[in-house]
């Protein structure tokens, strides 16, 4: 298990979860009713499902984490990040693309995300020795 989740959206880190800081009762007690919830069914690209399995169910929190971004809605960004990194102990990361309208989402299982350093390179300004 990572003990970290990161949600990257268009390859910015957003947000990131740490599996090490324990959650309260009332927060565990918000992730059991989101389950509740589900299990009276939901609907994931336009298509009711009934009885969702974890997958399904993953990827319908995830959508709502990526609504929760956009519109900047920090409390449901807290409860959307945190059961998915609970209730998927091997997710490492969210990568979400945004272009226009619309929108892909990938759970990621298999690769942390890396602390990336940006570096602007202008080779007009460079006063390298390669030519």
């Amino acid at each position: 298990m990572s003990d970290k989740v990161a949600v990257m959206v268009n390859g910015q880190a957003e947000v990131e979860f740490d599996r090490n800081k324990p959650l309260t009762d009332l927060q565990k007690t918000y992730l059991d009713k989101m389950d509740q919830e589900m299990d009276k069914g939901i609907h994931l690209s336009g298509e009711a499902i009934a009885q969702p399995d974890q997958i399904q169910r993953a990827k319908f929190v995830a959508n709502a984490l990526l609504e929760s971004i956009q519109s900047e809605d920090e409390p449901r960004i807290a409860a959307t990040c945190s059961w998915l990194a609970v209730r998927l102990p091997e997710l490492k990361q969210v990568r979400a693309d945004l272009k226009d309208e619309s929108f892909s989402i990938d759970l990621v299982f298999d690769q942390e995300h890396k602390n990336q350093v940006q570096v602007a390179f202008d080779p007009s300004a460079s006063k390298s020795s390669f030519h």
